[in-house]
């Protein structure tokens, strides 16, 4: 879930509020754009990855914050990880960074889960 915009990063180029597709971010004149609607990210990453100057952070529950700071963030390098790890902007074409999207397992398996037959979310289609 998205928790976190860095403003001291932040451009305020909109490319997190155009890519976003559940409309979390409010875009703001003069200002980082603020997270207005954050129960409805779908923690799908496409703000972090679009974000040139690494100012988002996803956590990546997608039910839970992580209540985690700033300070946090930079220290433990998450800042562009998912942009690095998915070979993205400057990492484009580094043979070490090949579109791992590492961050999203915990999405994936919790959709097979809720996919497989006899799970309630299938049962309710």
């Amino acid at each position: 879930m998205i928790e976190l915009v860095l403003a001291e990063r932040c451009t305020r180029c909109g490319a997190c509020v155009d890519v976003c597709p559940t409309n979390v971010f409010d875009a703001v004149a003069d200002a980082p754009p603020v997270i207005a609607r954050q129960s409805d990210c779908e923690t799908c990453f496409m703000c972090e990855l679009y974000c040139p100057a690494d100012a988002l952070f996803v956590g990546a529950d997608c039910e839970r914050l992580d209540a985690i700071s700033p300070a946090e963030v930079v220290e433990a390098g998450w800042l562009g990880q998912f942009r690095r790890d998915s070979g993205w902007g400057e990492w484009a074409g580094d043979p070490r960074y090949r579109n791992q999207h590492w961050r999203m397992d915990s999405v994936f398996a919790r959709a097979r889960r809720d996919a497989a037959p006899g799970s309630g979310a299938a049962a309710a289609e």
